[in-house]
C-alpha cells in the first residue's frame, strides 16, 4: 500500500496563502478608511524586499537585502490600499520614506495586541529559511511572538 499522497492538479497551496494575504489587506483597509488604528492594536509586517511590485527607497534596500520589518503603530502616514497592494509613510532614522508592498511580497503580518499572527512561504526562491535581518527601525524591534491560539502559520512544501 503506498502512504504517498497523490499530487494535486488544483494550486490548493497557492489559493489559501492568497485569501490570507486578502485578509492582511482587508484589515489595512480598514486601518486606512478607519482614520488609524483602533484601541492597542498594531503591526508588524514583514515583506521580500526584492519582490516584484516592492517600491522602497535604496538606501533600505542595502540595509535589508533580503527581507525587512516595518511596523504600523505611532508614526506612519498616508496608507492607501487596494487589491494587490498598500503603501505607507513611515520614518526612519528621520528620514521620511514612502514603501509600496504588494501582498504578495509579505511573509509575515502580526498584531501582538491580540496576538493574532500570519505566516507565508516566500513567493520565489528556494525553500528555506529567511535570512537574519536587523531590526525594523521605525518604531522599535518587533516583539517575539507568542505561544496562543490566534497564531496561524501556514507552511505549505510540495513533495516533489
Amino acid at each position: 500500500m503506498d502512504d504517498q499522497a497523490p499530487d494535486s492538479l488544483i494550486p490548493y497551496d497557492e489559493i489559501v496563502q492568497e485569501a490570507l494575504r486578502a485578509v492582511v489587506g482587508r484589515v489595512l483597509g480598514s486601518v486606512a478608511t478607519g482614520g488609524g488604528l483602533p484601541g492597542e492594536h498594531h503591526f508588524y509586517i514583514t515583506f521580500k524586499t526584492h519582490a516584484a511590485g516592492v517600491d522602497i527607497p535604496q538606501r533600505l534596500i542595502e540595509r535589508f537585502p533580503d527581507e525587512m520589518t516595518i511596523v504600523l503603530q505611532n508614526r506612519f502616514w498616508d496608507l492607501t490600499v487596494d487589491a494587490e497592494r498598500f503603501s505607507v509613510g513611515l520614518s526612519f532614522n528621520q528620514v521620511p520614506s514612502k514603501l509600496v508592498i504588494p501582498y504578495s511580497a509579505i511573509t509575515g503580518f502580526h498584531d501582538p495586541a491580540v496576538n493574532f499572527e500570519l505566516r507565508f512561504q516566500a513567493t520565489e526562491g528556494p525553500d528555506e529559511g529567511p535570512e537574519p535581518h536587523d531590526p525594523a527601525e521605525n518604531d522599535g524591534s518587533p516583539a517575539g511572538a507568542e505561544d496562543g491560539s490566534n497564531v496561524v502559520s501556514v507552511d505549505f512544501k510540495r513533495k516533489k
